[in-house]
């Protein structure tokens, strides 16, 4: 047996105690499969008095990177805090002090993946970042390697588990968006302020990455347009299951054009409209789901746990012992290179073709429905079906809205925007009305739209 691999964690919250417990109560099956022992030689934190009951001494435990970075013994370093400083800052030194680092942190890799990658490979190390999207599901690992041979055509995902958890329970209880919200933090599924897993930023940092893997192109996430849960309502839910569907917070990425006129690349994250039984709609709770098409294997699926303490510790250490092996340095010779001939981000202004789902709060009288559809038939989009509900009383005379739910054909999202806004002015029309995508498995390609 070849001698123990020391390896440094910097940053002891839930995701690298969780490393640390695997590390040091599995390490007899983990030296299986590393080939040799692995061993936490020291951790770095910013509060080293608090106990957390890890196994470890206090005497390797301390607040200063430097006894990671400065370390010549320690060759492998697990970077498991979050933000973009000092993580950034912590990332370099390692890189530079020869270090191999695997991290979780989507965040610094959304932000700054391209210069800390190109920094690794001119250090000759490797950043290894299973566990920054959806936790324990090997999606890295699945596009990098295992599907190689494939060219990406399309990928669609579930990356957030606080929102899912929300959408789910919304439904399943029968209960509004804030109650669902307190739950949700008091299982510790979302943070005190939310804000990044409700308004769609964790969800479009991962995409970013994804697509960084799937199309060699790199994306700057904040230019990617999002659309958070906030505004999803039990009335919404309520109608989209009487159509046949649910609404999750659906990360969407797909070439355009074709191999011949390549187009820019189509992302975006929003609320959409899965189709009741699809792998989608049936990913519930706090769980992760990716589907993605390659041109050889076609669509695939993977589904698990995308965040918590294990689920993500598994990935962490999975890389630990890839990087050990010497798999990681193998693959991140190749892993989130740029592809000169790529979209590069080409994102902006992309024309998507498929169904929509519309809620508009109209008045309730004769002819309204009728005003609508001629709207839409003036730009070109046709009524697949439509729901009107009777209203509470009497509210023609009182001046209420009631909701109009319209499920349109395929069309283009520049004549959806254009016809939104002239319904939107309408006399007949009270507030503003809710447009999601409708996300069909198998929906034919059209000019312009997603190959898949």
């Amino acid at each position: 047996m070849q001698d123990a691999v020391r390896v440094g964690v910097v940053g002891l919250g839930t995701v690298g105690s969780g490393a640390v417990r695997l590390l040091v109560e599995s390490s007899e099956h983990i030296e299986r499969h590393a080939g040799r022992p692995i061993v936490v030689a020291r951790a770095v934190c910013r509060d080293v008095a608090r106990d957390r009951g890890l196994p470890l001494s206090r005497d390797c435990i301390s607040s200063d990177i430097r006894d990671i970075a400065g370390d010549p013994s320690i060759s492998v370093a697990a970077l498991l805090v979050g933000g973009l400083e000092p993580a950034r800052s912590m990332m370099v030194a390692l890189l530079e002090s020869g270090k191999d680092v695997v991290t979780a942190n989507k965040a610094l890799l959304a932000e700054h993946g391209p210069e800390l990658f190109d920094l690794a490979r001119r250090r000759g190390r490797s950043i290894a970042f299973e566990a920054a999207v959806a936790g324990g599901i090997p999606i890295v690992a699945a596009i990098s390697e295992c599907l190689a041979a494939n060219r990406i055509e399309s990928i669609r995902g579930i990356l957030n588990g606080t929102s899912n958890f929300i959408l789910s329970r919304m439904e399943e209880d029968s209960a509004d968006y804030g109650e669902v919200l307190a739950l949700a933090q008091e299982k510790g599924f979302a943070e005190a302020d939310p804000a990044m897993d409700v308004d769609g930023t964790d969800a479009t940092q991962k995409l970013a990455i994804l697509a960084h893997l799937a199309f060699g192109a790199w994306v700057p996430w904040g230019e990617i347009p999002r659309t958070g849960i906030e505004g999803i309502d039990l009335g919404l839910i309520t109608c989209a299951r009487e159509l046949g569907y649910r609404i999750r917070l659906v990360a969407v990425a797909a070439r355009t054009g074709d191999d011949a006129a390549p187009g820019p690349l189509a992302l975006r994250v929003s609320p959409a409209l899965v189709r009741l039984g699809t792998p989608l709609a049936e990913t519930r709770g706090a769980y992760n789901a990716v589907s993605l098409v390659g041109d050889a294997v076609g669509r695939m699926f993977f589904h698990g746990l995308g965040a918590g303490q294990m689920p993500t510790a598994s990935a962490v250490v999975a890389d630990i012992i890839d990087t050990v092996v010497g798999r990681a340095a193998i693959t991140f010779r190749t892993t989130g290179v740029l592809d000169v001939d790529s979209p590069a981000a080409r994102i902006g202004g992309v024309e998507t073709h498929e169904r929509r789902f519309l809620r508009i709060p109209v008045v309730d009288r004769p002819g309204v429905l009728a005003e609508i559809a001629g709207i839409l038939g003036q730009h070109g989009i046709s009524i697949a079906s439509f729901i009107q509900h009777e209203a509470a009383g009497n509210g023609d005379a009182a001046g209420a809205a009631v909701p109009l739910i319209i499920m349109t054909h395929h069309c283009g999202s520049n004549a959806m925007a254009q016809a939104l806004a002239a319904i939107e002015r309408s006399a007949t029309v009270r507030g503003t009305g809710v447009c999601l995508p409708v996300l069909d498995d198998g929906q034919p390609a059209s000019p312009g739209s997603p190959r898949a």
